[in-house]
């Protein structure tokens, strides 16, 4: 895939996967044209005082909840990466409306928008909260992949083709708990829900270049998921802070003790390859079913979940992807 003659559009831009996407792009990839779509002028402003101010940038303001917006932005776009979402849970379960008209309504603007400006590939974020969700959040995410799954089946005969991407949590993204935990550090005791916790991790470098990888292989209606390691969130607190309390404060309403990425249902249709696995869709009326030669089923059974990772990281492990939190803390500027 040439990424030089090509035009790209990010959905939430300014956000944290926005802006590392786009310097990655910028930095490695040379696209044509990239074009920041988000609704906040504010984020916008900061993001091109903070040096994103190249001549192949473009901003947009707008909401994704705006289809006519949209099609005016996706105007000559020939990839979108649909980034865009309210991902605090939280703040979806006190303000559901506003998280299905982001995350559901606003995910089916973008599959429209992009099948009738032409667009080649859509390309969305998705969470490992959408598998067997017990949260809004995770429920509202779980729609939108089977938006933008079974969007192929409106595609036709048209290029348009529409994937999904699906990860843990990210290393210091916004609403992280890193910055939580480095702020509490400073009173000498930090808070946990539970102490059995445990999530899975990567960095946003590892997930930007991951779902650029993802843009150049995917034929449409894959669920991508990466192989990453698993923590306990107790490891993660004892490593940011090892000679501060931990109080454990009780679970809290929609949230899990364990993440799944890959369900025992769906590992029927799943194959696996050495850095991924790849969820084929059920109902493959359309096309998505290739990947059956490229890799490995999986056992009957198999699920794909941080409590039964087969990689995991230690404290040490765990330093070294928070070392550059630790010194963006210490600037003030986390």
């Amino acid at each position: 895939m040439n990424w030089q003659d090509k035009v790209v559009l990010v959905t939430g831009g300014t956000g944290s996967f926005g802006k590392q996407f786009v310097r990655t792009m910028l930095d490695e990839y040379h696209p044509k044209k990239i074009i920041i779509f988000s609704r906040d002028e504010l984020k916008q402003h900061e993001m091109r005082l903070a040096g994103f101010d190249h001549p192949s940038l473009r901003y947009f303001i707008g909401d994704i909840r705006d289809r006519d917006r949209l099609y005016r932005a996706m105007q000559g776009v020939d990839v979108v990466v649909h980034a865009a979402a309210l991902k605090q849970v939280p703040a979806c379960e006190y303000n559901p409306m506003e998280a299905i008209k982001t995350n559901i309504m606003g995910t089916s603007n973008v599959v429209e928008a992009a099948l009738d400006a032409g667009v080649q590939k859509v390309l969305a974020l998705s969470t490992d909260k959408a598998v067997n969700p017990v949260n809004l959040y995770g429920a509202t995410k779980l729609a939108a992949e089977k938006l933008v799954v079974q969007s192929n089946a409106y595609a036709g005969g048209r290029a348009t083709r529409y994937a999904c991407v699906r990860y843990g949590n990210v290393v210091g993204s916004r609403g992280s708990v890193v910055p939580v935990f480095l702020r509490q550090r400073e009173s000498g005791k930090l808070t946990i829900t539970d102490d059995r916790m445990t999530r899975f991790w990567l960095s946003l470098e590892e997930g930007v270049h991951f779902v650029i990888s993802c843009i150049e292989q995917m034929e449409g209606g894959e669920v991508f998921v990466p192989k990453i390691p698993s923590m306990k969130v107790i490891d993660l607190a004892k490593a940011i802070a090892p000679e501060a309390e931990i109080e454990v404060i009780g679970i809290r309403p929609g949230e899990k003790l364990h993440e799944v990425l890959i369900s025992e249902d769906e590992a029927r249709t799943t194959v696996e390859l050495d850095e991924m696995f790849v969820v084929q869709p059920a109902q493959a009326l359309w096309f998505g079913y290739s990947w059956q030669d490229k890799g490995q089923p999986l056992p009957d059974g198999f699920r794909y979940a941080s409590d039964n990772n087969t990689v995991w990281l230690d404290e040490e492990g765990i330093k070294a992807y928070i070392a550059p939190f630790e010194k963006l803390y210490a600037e003030g500027k986390l």
